[in-house]
Protein backbone atom coordinates (compact mmCIF):
# COMPACT_ATOMS: atom_id res chain seq x y z
CA UNK A 1 0.00 0.00 0.00
CA UNK A 2 1.57 3.58 -1.37
CA UNK A 3 1.54 6.56 1.43
CA UNK A 4 -1.66 8.17 -1.45
CA UNK A 5 -3.82 4.80 -0.87
CA UNK A 6 -3.03 4.96 2.68
CA UNK A 7 -4.45 8.09 3.00
CA UNK A 8 -7.30 7.90 0.70
CA UNK A 9 -7.89 4.70 3.08
CA UNK A 10 -8.54 7.28 5.96
CA UNK A 11 -10.79 9.72 3.78
CA UNK A 12 -14.64 9.89 4.59
CA UNK A 13 -16.44 12.01 1.98
CA UNK A 14 -20.27 13.07 2.66
CA UNK A 15 -22.79 15.35 2.19
CA UNK A 16 -25.94 15.73 4.26
CA UNK A 17 -28.91 16.10 1.86
CA UNK A 18 -32.78 16.17 2.77
CA UNK A 19 -36.13 17.61 2.02
CA UNK A 20 -36.63 21.32 3.02
CA UNK A 21 -36.82 21.97 6.98
CA UNK A 22 -35.53 18.56 8.13
CA UNK A 23 -32.78 19.30 9.74
CA UNK A 24 -29.96 19.54 7.09
CA UNK A 25 -27.59 22.61 8.34
CA UNK A 26 -28.43 21.47 12.32
CA UNK A 27 -27.17 18.24 11.61
CA UNK A 28 -24.18 19.53 10.15
CA UNK A 29 -23.37 22.07 13.10
CA UNK A 30 -23.78 18.91 15.26
CA UNK A 31 -21.17 16.93 13.47
CA UNK A 32 -18.54 19.48 13.52
CA UNK A 33 -19.44 20.16 17.00
CA UNK A 34 -19.16 16.72 17.87
CA UNK A 35 -16.21 16.36 16.18
CA UNK A 36 -14.60 19.04 17.72
CA UNK A 37 -14.49 21.35 14.68
CA UNK A 38 -16.55 23.82 16.90
CA UNK A 39 -17.25 24.61 20.23
CA UNK A 40 -20.99 25.18 19.82
CA UNK A 41 -23.79 24.49 17.71
CA UNK A 42 -25.99 26.95 15.66
CA UNK A 43 -28.91 26.78 15.25
CA UNK A 44 -31.36 27.99 11.90
CA UNK A 45 -33.99 29.08 13.94
CA UNK A 46 -32.81 29.47 17.26
CA UNK A 47 -33.56 31.43 20.23
CA UNK A 48 -32.12 34.69 21.33
CA UNK A 49 -28.34 33.64 22.07
CA UNK A 50 -27.51 30.98 20.21
CA UNK A 51 -25.75 31.96 16.93
CA UNK A 52 -26.86 31.21 13.64
CA UNK A 53 -25.29 27.85 11.58
CA UNK A 54 -21.72 28.60 10.25
CA UNK A 55 -22.60 26.90 6.73
CA UNK A 56 -24.96 29.46 6.27
CA UNK A 57 -23.01 32.61 5.55
CA UNK A 58 -24.94 34.37 2.87
CA UNK A 59 -27.11 37.33 4.00
CA UNK A 60 -29.84 35.75 1.96
CA UNK A 61 -29.86 32.18 3.62
CA UNK A 62 -29.12 33.93 7.86
CA UNK A 63 -32.57 36.14 6.63
CA UNK A 64 -34.83 33.34 5.06
CA UNK A 65 -33.39 30.67 7.28
CA UNK A 66 -32.04 28.29 4.59
CA UNK A 67 -29.68 26.93 2.76
CA UNK A 68 -28.64 28.07 -0.39
CA UNK A 69 -24.99 27.22 -1.17
CA UNK A 70 -23.10 24.32 -0.75
CA UNK A 71 -19.98 24.21 2.29
CA UNK A 72 -17.42 22.35 2.90
CA UNK A 73 -15.80 21.18 6.68
CA UNK A 74 -12.79 19.78 7.28
CA UNK A 75 -12.13 17.71 10.51
CA UNK A 76 -10.68 14.63 12.01
CA UNK A 77 -12.44 12.03 14.46
CA UNK A 78 -11.06 8.49 15.19
CA UNK A 79 -8.07 8.64 13.37
CA UNK A 80 -9.89 9.85 9.79
CA UNK A 81 -9.79 13.14 7.95
CA UNK A 82 -13.62 13.75 7.54
CA UNK A 83 -14.62 15.81 4.30
CA UNK A 84 -18.28 17.20 4.80
CA UNK A 85 -19.75 19.15 1.83
CA UNK A 86 -22.78 20.40 3.35
CA UNK A 87 -25.67 21.33 0.57
CA UNK A 88 -28.87 23.74 -0.13
CA UNK A 89 -31.59 22.28 1.53
CA UNK A 90 -34.27 24.00 -0.57
CA UNK A 91 -35.80 21.89 -3.68
CA UNK A 92 -35.16 25.06 -6.08
CA UNK A 93 -31.30 25.02 -5.59
CA UNK A 94 -31.57 20.63 -6.16
CA UNK A 95 -29.23 21.30 -9.57
CA UNK A 96 -26.59 22.32 -6.80
CA UNK A 97 -27.05 19.62 -5.21
CA UNK A 98 -26.56 17.15 -7.52
CA UNK A 99 -23.00 18.81 -8.52
CA UNK A 100 -22.10 18.16 -4.85
CA UNK A 101 -23.08 14.56 -4.83
CA UNK A 102 -20.79 13.99 -7.64
CA UNK A 103 -17.38 14.23 -5.66
CA UNK A 104 -18.92 12.55 -2.81
CA UNK A 105 -18.37 8.62 -2.06
CA UNK A 106 -21.74 8.04 0.77
CA UNK A 107 -24.62 10.44 1.90
CA UNK A 108 -26.31 10.89 5.04
CA UNK A 109 -30.34 11.05 3.97
CA UNK A 110 -32.59 13.00 7.16
CA UNK A 111 -35.82 12.23 7.36
CA UNK A 112 -38.42 14.03 9.32
CA UNK A 113 -40.11 11.39 12.12
CA UNK A 114 -42.87 13.34 11.69
CA UNK A 115 -43.14 13.56 7.90
CA UNK A 116 -40.69 10.74 6.67
CA UNK A 117 -40.21 10.41 2.80
CA UNK A 118 -41.23 13.45 1.21
CA UNK A 119 -40.77 14.72 -2.15
CA UNK A 120 -37.24 15.88 -2.31
CA UNK A 121 -36.20 12.96 -0.19
CA UNK A 122 -37.30 10.64 -2.80
CA UNK A 123 -35.83 12.58 -5.62
CA UNK A 124 -32.45 12.84 -3.91
CA UNK A 125 -32.60 8.88 -3.12
CA UNK A 126 -33.07 8.44 -6.88
CA UNK A 127 -30.22 10.72 -7.89
CA UNK A 128 -28.08 8.68 -5.20
CA UNK A 129 -29.11 5.39 -7.08
CA UNK A 130 -28.43 6.93 -10.29
CA UNK A 131 -24.94 8.01 -9.53
CA UNK A 132 -24.28 4.62 -6.80
CA UNK A 133 -23.76 6.52 -3.77
CA UNK A 134 -24.36 4.55 -0.82
CA UNK A 135 -27.04 5.89 1.86
CA UNK A 136 -26.86 6.06 5.63
CA UNK A 137 -30.96 7.47 6.73
CA UNK A 138 -30.79 9.43 9.91
CA UNK A 139 -34.36 9.67 11.21
CA UNK A 140 -33.73 13.05 12.94
CA UNK A 141 -36.73 14.76 15.68
CA UNK A 142 -37.27 11.86 17.17
CA UNK A 143 -37.18 14.42 20.50
CA UNK A 144 -41.26 15.44 18.49
CA UNK A 145 -44.32 13.83 18.25
CA UNK A 146 -43.99 11.47 15.26
CA UNK A 147 -44.62 8.62 13.38
CA UNK A 148 -43.74 4.43 14.64
CA UNK A 149 -40.49 3.40 13.26
CA UNK A 150 -41.67 0.56 11.99
CA UNK A 151 -43.95 2.45 9.62
CA UNK A 152 -40.98 4.91 8.71
CA UNK A 153 -39.05 1.03 7.70
CA UNK A 154 -41.60 0.04 5.51
CA UNK A 155 -42.18 3.39 4.18
CA UNK A 156 -38.33 3.51 3.20
CA UNK A 157 -38.90 0.17 1.68
CA UNK A 158 -41.82 0.75 -0.14
CA UNK A 159 -40.73 3.93 -2.02
CA UNK A 160 -37.08 3.32 -2.55
CA UNK A 161 -36.92 -0.10 -3.17
CA UNK A 162 -33.67 0.19 -0.25
CA UNK A 163 -33.80 -2.24 2.84
CA UNK A 164 -33.56 -0.83 5.81
CA UNK A 165 -31.03 -1.89 8.38
CA UNK A 166 -31.30 0.04 11.72
CA UNK A 167 -28.23 0.63 13.45
CA UNK A 168 -29.67 2.33 16.18
CA UNK A 169 -33.15 1.80 17.74
CA UNK A 170 -35.16 4.42 19.68
CA UNK A 171 -36.32 4.25 23.07
CA UNK A 172 -39.49 5.76 23.47
CA UNK A 173 -42.05 7.10 21.13
CA UNK A 174 -41.43 10.35 19.33
CA UNK A 175 -41.81 13.00 21.60
CA UNK A 176 -40.79 10.90 24.84
CA UNK A 177 -36.68 10.47 23.17
CA UNK A 178 -34.88 8.58 25.58
CA UNK A 179 -31.89 7.22 23.89
CA UNK A 180 -31.12 4.61 21.80
CA UNK A 181 -30.45 0.84 21.31
CA UNK A 182 -27.03 0.35 19.42
CA UNK A 183 -27.76 -2.93 17.85
CA UNK A 184 -23.77 -3.10 17.07
CA UNK A 185 -22.73 -2.72 20.13
CA UNK A 186 -25.44 -4.80 22.03
CA UNK A 187 -26.10 -1.77 24.51
CA UNK A 188 -28.42 0.77 25.56
CA UNK A 189 -27.62 4.82 25.23
CA UNK A 190 -29.19 7.15 27.48
CA UNK A 191 -29.55 10.76 26.01
CA UNK A 192 -29.65 13.80 28.46
CA UNK A 193 -29.36 17.26 26.89
CA UNK A 194 -27.56 20.32 27.96
CA UNK A 195 -28.80 23.79 28.69
CA UNK A 196 -29.75 25.37 25.56
CA UNK A 197 -28.80 22.40 23.16
CA UNK A 198 -25.67 23.95 21.82
CA UNK A 199 -23.17 21.37 23.25
CA UNK A 200 -22.97 18.08 23.22
CA UNK A 201 -24.99 15.84 24.56
CA UNK A 202 -24.77 13.64 28.08
CA UNK A 203 -24.86 9.96 27.03
CA UNK A 204 -24.92 7.35 29.65
CA UNK A 205 -24.55 3.32 29.00
CA UNK A 206 -27.18 1.45 30.66
CA UNK A 207 -27.04 -2.04 31.48
CA UNK A 208 -30.27 -4.30 30.66
CA UNK A 209 -31.27 -3.93 34.16
CA UNK A 210 -30.79 0.03 35.00
CA UNK A 211 -32.99 0.06 31.67
CA UNK A 212 -35.32 -1.76 32.57
CA UNK A 213 -35.52 0.03 36.58
CA UNK A 214 -35.13 3.62 34.80
CA UNK A 215 -37.40 3.25 31.47
CA UNK A 216 -39.66 0.86 32.00
CA UNK A 217 -42.11 -0.28 29.50
CA UNK A 218 -40.29 2.09 26.97
CA UNK A 219 -37.33 -0.04 27.32
CA UNK A 220 -39.10 -3.50 27.17
CA UNK A 221 -41.09 -2.25 23.79
CA UNK A 222 -37.67 -0.85 21.94
CA UNK A 223 -35.98 -4.15 23.14
CA UNK A 224 -38.84 -6.41 21.71
CA UNK A 225 -38.73 -4.22 18.11
CA UNK A 226 -34.99 -5.06 18.12
CA UNK A 227 -35.52 -8.21 18.72
CA UNK A 228 -37.93 -8.85 15.84
CA UNK A 229 -35.77 -6.78 13.70
CA UNK A 230 -32.87 -9.16 13.63
CA UNK A 231 -35.36 -12.40 13.38
CA UNK A 232 -36.72 -10.79 10.01
CA UNK A 233 -32.96 -10.45 8.41
CA UNK A 234 -32.69 -6.27 9.31
CA UNK A 235 -29.23 -6.57 10.05
CA UNK A 236 -26.52 -4.39 8.45
CA UNK A 237 -24.91 -6.10 5.67
CA UNK A 238 -21.61 -4.07 4.25
CA UNK A 239 -21.77 -5.70 0.74
CA UNK A 240 -25.63 -4.97 0.51
CA UNK A 241 -25.22 -1.32 1.33
CA UNK A 242 -22.23 -0.68 -0.88
CA UNK A 243 -24.23 -1.78 -3.79
CA UNK A 244 -27.16 0.40 -2.86
CA UNK A 245 -29.31 -2.44 -1.90
CA UNK A 246 -29.88 -1.20 1.60
CA UNK A 247 -29.97 1.73 3.37
CA UNK A 248 -28.37 2.07 7.64
CA UNK A 249 -30.80 3.58 9.78
CA UNK A 250 -30.23 5.44 13.27
CA UNK A 251 -32.57 7.70 15.02
CA UNK A 252 -31.63 11.18 16.81
CA UNK A 253 -32.44 14.64 17.25
CA UNK A 254 -29.45 17.41 15.44
CA UNK A 255 -30.92 20.17 17.51
CA UNK A 256 -30.18 18.83 20.80
CA UNK A 257 -27.35 16.76 19.56
CA UNK A 258 -29.13 12.61 20.43
CA UNK A 259 -27.23 10.35 17.96
CA UNK A 260 -24.80 12.44 16.33
CA UNK A 261 -22.17 11.02 17.85
CA UNK A 262 -23.43 7.78 16.83
CA UNK A 263 -24.29 8.68 13.27
CA UNK A 264 -19.93 9.58 12.91
CA UNK A 265 -18.91 6.15 14.56
CA UNK A 266 -21.16 4.76 11.31
CA UNK A 267 -19.27 6.75 8.83
CA UNK A 268 -15.90 5.69 10.00
CA UNK A 269 -17.04 1.99 10.52
CA UNK A 270 -19.11 1.47 7.43
CA UNK A 271 -18.76 4.30 4.63
CA UNK A 272 -16.71 3.37 1.57
CA UNK A 273 -13.08 5.40 1.58
CA UNK A 274 -12.63 7.13 -2.06
CA UNK A 275 -12.12 4.61 -4.88
CA UNK A 276 -10.78 4.77 -8.11
CA UNK A 277 -13.22 7.30 -10.47
CA UNK A 278 -13.70 6.47 -14.22
CA UNK A 279 -12.71 9.06 -16.35
CA UNK A 280 -14.12 9.74 -19.56
CA UNK A 281 -13.21 6.99 -21.53
CA UNK A 282 -14.53 4.91 -18.51
CA UNK A 283 -11.31 3.92 -16.82
CA UNK A 284 -10.96 4.16 -13.61
CA UNK A 285 -8.22 6.49 -12.15
CA UNK A 286 -6.12 4.24 -9.95
CA UNK A 287 -5.87 6.41 -6.53
CA UNK A 288 -2.19 6.68 -6.52
CA UNK A 289 -1.80 7.63 -9.98
CA UNK A 290 -0.41 11.50 -10.39
CA UNK A 291 -2.79 14.08 -8.72
CA UNK A 292 -6.07 14.58 -11.01
CA UNK A 293 -9.17 16.82 -9.26
CA UNK A 294 -12.32 17.83 -10.25
CA UNK A 295 -14.15 20.63 -9.93
CA UNK A 296 -17.56 20.33 -8.79
CA UNK A 297 -18.25 24.35 -7.31
CA UNK A 298 -17.32 27.23 -7.69
CA UNK A 299 -18.35 30.54 -5.48
CA UNK A 300 -17.13 33.98 -5.72
CA UNK A 301 -17.14 36.76 -3.21
CA UNK A 302 -17.51 34.51 0.16
CA UNK A 303 -15.13 36.92 1.22
CA UNK A 304 -16.71 40.51 0.79
CA UNK A 305 -13.87 42.59 1.51
CA UNK A 306 -11.28 40.54 -1.23
CA UNK A 307 -14.09 39.73 -3.56
CA UNK A 308 -12.53 36.78 -4.41
CA UNK A 309 -13.86 33.27 -6.36
CA UNK A 310 -12.86 29.70 -5.04
CA UNK A 311 -13.27 26.68 -6.74
CA UNK A 312 -14.46 23.47 -4.98
CA UNK A 313 -12.25 20.57 -6.04
CA UNK A 314 -12.52 17.01 -5.18
CA UNK A 315 -9.01 15.06 -5.40
CA UNK A 316 -9.57 12.25 -7.54
CA UNK A 317 -6.12 10.58 -7.55
CA UNK A 318 -2.63 11.56 -6.38
CA UNK A 319 -0.87 13.63 -3.87
CA UNK A 320 -1.81 17.46 -4.00
CA UNK A 321 0.88 20.30 -2.74
CA UNK A 322 0.03 23.72 -2.82
CA UNK A 323 1.82 25.27 -5.36
CA UNK A 324 2.03 22.67 -7.47
CA UNK A 325 0.93 23.94 -11.30
CA UNK A 326 -1.55 21.73 -12.82
CA UNK A 327 -3.40 21.48 -16.10
CA UNK A 328 -6.63 22.93 -16.53
CA UNK A 329 -8.15 19.85 -19.36
CA UNK A 330 -10.75 22.18 -20.71
CA UNK A 331 -8.01 25.05 -22.44
CA UNK A 332 -4.80 22.75 -21.61
CA UNK A 333 -3.56 25.98 -19.54
CA UNK A 334 -1.78 25.81 -16.71
CA UNK A 335 -3.01 26.74 -13.34
CA UNK A 336 -1.36 27.61 -10.59
CA UNK A 337 -2.55 26.37 -6.51
CA UNK A 338 -1.05 29.33 -4.43
CA UNK A 339 -3.98 29.95 -2.30
CA UNK A 340 -5.45 26.26 -1.53
CA UNK A 341 -7.49 26.56 1.40
CA UNK A 342 -10.26 24.77 3.51
CA UNK A 343 -13.45 26.44 3.31
CA UNK A 344 -16.61 26.42 5.97
CA UNK A 345 -19.13 29.49 5.19
CA UNK A 346 -16.84 32.44 5.96
CA UNK A 347 -14.50 30.28 7.55
CA UNK A 348 -10.63 29.78 5.95
CA UNK A 349 -7.62 27.28 6.62
CA UNK A 350 -4.40 26.87 4.40
CA UNK A 351 -4.22 23.51 3.23
CA UNK A 352 -0.59 22.64 2.09
CA UNK A 353 -1.28 18.87 1.28
CA UNK A 354 -4.41 16.93 0.35
CA UNK A 355 -5.25 13.36 -0.73
CA UNK A 356 -8.00 11.38 -2.75
CA UNK A 357 -11.16 12.36 -1.06
CA UNK A 358 -10.11 15.90 0.10
CA UNK A 359 -11.66 18.48 -0.96
CA UNK A 360 -9.48 22.08 -1.67
CA UNK A 361 -10.50 25.79 -2.19
CA UNK A 362 -8.65 27.26 -4.95
CA UNK A 363 -8.56 30.81 -4.83
CA UNK A 364 -8.64 32.88 -7.49
CA UNK A 365 -10.30 30.51 -10.35
CA UNK A 366 -11.72 32.90 -12.76
CA UNK A 367 -10.96 30.19 -15.60
CA UNK A 368 -12.43 27.20 -14.07
CA UNK A 369 -16.26 25.85 -14.22
CA UNK A 370 -17.82 23.31 -12.50
CA UNK A 371 -17.12 19.65 -14.30
CA UNK A 372 -13.86 20.94 -15.08
CA UNK A 373 -10.81 18.88 -14.52
CA UNK A 374 -7.09 19.70 -13.04
CA UNK A 375 -4.33 17.24 -13.55
CA UNK A 376 -0.60 17.17 -13.25
CA UNK A 377 1.47 15.21 -15.58
CA UNK A 378 -0.54 12.34 -18.12
CA UNK A 379 -3.93 14.40 -19.00
CA UNK A 380 -6.70 12.71 -18.09
CA UNK A 381 -10.16 14.43 -17.85
CA UNK A 382 -13.39 12.81 -16.15
CA UNK A 383 -17.37 13.28 -17.21
CA UNK A 384 -19.13 16.22 -16.89
CA UNK A 385 -21.67 17.32 -14.28
CA UNK A 386 -24.89 17.63 -16.93
CA UNK A 387 -27.17 20.33 -16.20
CA UNK A 388 -30.71 19.91 -14.76
CA UNK A 389 -33.67 20.67 -17.13
CA UNK A 390 -34.99 24.28 -16.37
CA UNK A 391 -38.59 24.54 -15.72
CA UNK A 392 -38.75 28.56 -15.33
CA UNK A 393 -37.11 31.32 -17.15
CA UNK A 394 -37.48 35.30 -16.99
CA UNK A 395 -35.39 38.22 -18.62
CA UNK A 396 -33.31 39.98 -16.91
CA UNK A 397 -32.12 43.66 -17.84
CA UNK A 398 -30.14 46.45 -16.18
CA UNK A 399 -32.42 49.02 -14.58
CA UNK A 400 -29.79 51.15 -15.00
CA UNK A 401 -27.59 51.88 -18.19
CA UNK A 402 -24.99 53.36 -16.62
CA UNK A 403 -24.42 50.30 -15.02
CA UNK A 404 -24.53 47.98 -17.78
CA UNK A 405 -21.00 46.64 -17.39
CA UNK A 406 -21.31 45.49 -13.75
CA UNK A 407 -24.73 43.85 -14.96
CA UNK A 408 -22.90 42.13 -17.64
CA UNK A 409 -20.34 40.99 -15.61
CA UNK A 410 -22.45 39.98 -12.87
CA UNK A 411 -24.59 37.93 -14.95
CA UNK A 412 -21.30 35.59 -16.62
CA UNK A 413 -20.74 35.37 -12.80
CA UNK A 414 -23.88 34.11 -11.65
CA UNK A 415 -23.72 31.99 -15.12
CA UNK A 416 -20.07 30.39 -14.19
CA UNK A 417 -20.86 29.54 -10.97
CA UNK A 418 -24.29 27.55 -12.25
CA UNK A 419 -26.37 29.30 -10.31
CA UNK A 420 -28.58 30.23 -13.40
CA UNK A 421 -28.48 28.92 -16.83
CA UNK A 422 -27.83 32.19 -19.26
CA UNK A 423 -29.57 31.61 -22.66
CA UNK A 424 -29.05 34.46 -25.49
CA UNK A 425 -29.92 34.90 -28.75
CA UNK A 426 -29.40 37.69 -31.70
CA UNK A 427 -32.72 38.82 -31.37
CA UNK A 428 -32.64 39.63 -27.55
CA UNK A 429 -29.18 40.64 -27.05
CA UNK A 430 -26.70 40.67 -24.31
CA UNK A 431 -28.82 44.05 -22.59
CA UNK A 432 -31.75 40.95 -21.85
CA UNK A 433 -30.65 37.27 -21.88
CA UNK A 434 -32.86 34.45 -20.66
CA UNK A 435 -32.67 33.09 -17.45
CA UNK A 436 -33.46 29.30 -16.62
CA UNK A 437 -33.46 27.85 -13.74
CA UNK A 438 -34.88 25.01 -11.48
CA UNK A 439 -36.73 26.38 -8.87
CA UNK A 440 -38.04 30.09 -9.27
CA UNK A 441 -35.95 30.99 -5.96
CA UNK A 442 -32.71 31.05 -7.28
CA UNK A 443 -33.80 34.56 -9.70
CA UNK A 444 -34.55 35.53 -5.91
CA UNK A 445 -30.68 34.99 -5.43
CA UNK A 446 -29.29 36.28 -8.98
CA UNK A 447 -31.37 39.54 -7.93
CA UNK A 448 -29.97 39.39 -4.54
CA UNK A 449 -26.37 39.01 -5.55
CA UNK A 450 -26.11 41.71 -8.29
CA UNK A 451 -27.62 43.98 -6.06
CA UNK A 452 -25.21 43.50 -3.08
CA UNK A 453 -21.81 42.12 -4.80
CA UNK A 454 -22.37 44.41 -8.07
CA UNK A 455 -24.68 47.29 -6.95
CA UNK A 456 -26.61 46.96 -9.76
CA UNK A 457 -30.89 46.86 -9.08
CA UNK A 458 -32.20 44.26 -12.26
CA UNK A 459 -35.75 44.02 -13.52
CA UNK A 460 -37.03 41.15 -14.30
CA UNK A 461 -39.47 39.61 -16.49
CA UNK A 462 -41.67 35.81 -16.58
CA UNK A 463 -41.57 34.29 -20.17
CA UNK A 464 -44.60 32.11 -20.92
CA UNK A 465 -42.18 28.63 -21.27
CA UNK A 466 -42.14 25.74 -19.03
CA UNK A 467 -39.79 23.30 -20.46
CA UNK A 468 -36.81 23.33 -22.78
CA UNK A 469 -35.22 20.78 -24.85
CA UNK A 470 -31.58 20.37 -26.61
CA UNK A 471 -31.97 20.61 -30.24
CA UNK A 472 -29.35 21.35 -33.20
CA UNK A 473 -28.95 23.56 -36.11
CA UNK A 474 -30.85 21.88 -38.85
CA UNK A 475 -34.08 21.83 -36.54
CA UNK A 476 -33.47 25.47 -35.15
CA UNK A 477 -34.73 27.68 -38.03
CA UNK A 478 -37.80 25.18 -38.33
CA UNK A 479 -38.23 25.19 -34.28
CA UNK A 480 -38.02 28.99 -34.50
CA UNK A 481 -41.08 29.51 -37.33
CA UNK A 482 -43.45 27.63 -34.28
CA UNK A 483 -45.90 29.06 -32.67
CA UNK A 484 -44.86 28.79 -28.32
CA UNK A 485 -41.64 28.39 -29.20
CA UNK A 486 -38.08 29.96 -28.72
CA UNK A 487 -34.65 28.41 -29.54
CA UNK A 488 -31.71 30.27 -27.69
CA UNK A 489 -28.08 29.17 -26.78
CA UNK A 490 -26.92 28.50 -23.94
CA UNK A 491 -23.46 30.57 -23.31
CA UNK A 492 -21.93 27.98 -21.34
CA UNK A 493 -21.45 25.22 -23.97
CA UNK A 494 -23.04 26.87 -26.84
CA UNK A 495 -25.57 24.01 -26.90
CA UNK A 496 -29.19 25.18 -28.72
CA UNK A 497 -31.99 24.68 -26.65
CA UNK A 498 -35.83 24.68 -27.62
CA UNK A 499 -38.60 26.58 -25.28
CA UNK A 500 -41.87 25.72 -25.42
CA UNK A 501 -44.79 27.04 -23.71
CA UNK A 502 -45.82 23.17 -22.42
CA UNK A 503 -45.76 20.00 -23.01
CA UNK A 504 -49.15 20.01 -25.36
CA UNK A 505 -46.85 22.06 -27.46
CA UNK A 506 -44.09 20.25 -28.03
CA UNK A 507 -45.99 17.32 -28.95
CA UNK A 508 -48.12 18.97 -31.46
CA UNK A 509 -45.01 20.57 -32.82
CA UNK A 510 -43.33 16.90 -32.70
CA UNK A 511 -46.62 15.23 -34.55
CA UNK A 512 -46.33 17.96 -37.48
CA UNK A 513 -42.39 17.68 -37.78
CA UNK A 514 -41.34 14.06 -36.72
CA UNK A 515 -37.96 14.37 -37.57
CA UNK A 516 -37.17 17.59 -35.53
CA UNK A 517 -33.89 16.60 -33.00
CA UNK A 518 -35.70 17.30 -29.40
CA UNK A 519 -33.29 15.95 -26.55
CA UNK A 520 -34.22 15.73 -22.58
CA UNK A 521 -31.97 17.51 -19.97
CA UNK A 522 -31.12 15.92 -16.91
CA UNK A 523 -33.96 15.30 -14.12
CA UNK A 524 -36.71 16.11 -16.82
CA UNK A 525 -39.54 13.61 -16.21
CA UNK A 526 -41.81 14.45 -18.70
CA UNK A 527 -40.21 12.84 -22.15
Amino acid sequence: MTAVTQEAGRRRTFAVISHPDAGKSTMTEALALHASAISEAGAVHGKAGRRGVTSDWMDMEKARGISITSAALRFEYRGHMFNLVDTPGHADFSEDTYRVLAAVDCAVMLLDAAKGMEPQTLKLFEVCRHRRIPVITFVNKWDRPGREALELLDEIQEKTGLRPTPITWPIGTGGFFHGVIDRVAEQAVRYTRTPGGATKAIETLLTPELATAELGEDWERARDEADLLSAIGSDHDQKAFEAHESTPVLFGAALNNFGVGRLLDAMVDIAPAPAPRPDVKDDPRPLDKPFSGLVFKVQANMDPSHRDRIAFVRVCSGRFERGMVLTHAATGRPFATKYAQSVFGQERATIDEAFPGDVVGLVNATALRPGDTLYDGVPVEFPKIPSFAPEHFWTARCRDSSRAKQFRKGIDQMEAEGVVQVLRSDIRGDQSPVLAAVGPMQFDVVKHRLAGEFNTEIVMDRLDYSLARITDAESAPILARQRGVEVLTRAIDGELLALFSDEWRMRGVLRDHPNLVLKALLADTRG
